[in-house]
């Protein structure tokens, strides 16, 4: 399907990379996995590029802390 027909934006290469990358890190695959697959020398560069916080990481990690807080509190 050509892009221009379905009036989607055109993406420099470097955008689907990113992308990748912060879809391996919502779901839950870890910082190491993401350096190897990506090439990066060292896990602080990937982590320094990557690990901004998504809106689903954010909920996955508050729902992850009010679970543990319930049980906290048993």
């Amino acid at each position: 399907m050509n892009p221009k027909k379905a009036e989607l934006p055109s993406l420099p290469i470097h955008s689907t990379r990113h992308t990748h990358a912060v879809l391996q890190l919502e779901a839950g695959a870890s910082m190491k996995y993401i350096q190897e697959r990506l090439g990066h020398g060292s896990m602080q560069i990937t982590a320094d590029v990557y690990s901004h916080v998504s809106k689903k990481i954010e909920h996955d990690t508050m729902d992850k802390f009010e679970e543990h807080m319930k049980n906290v509190l048993e």
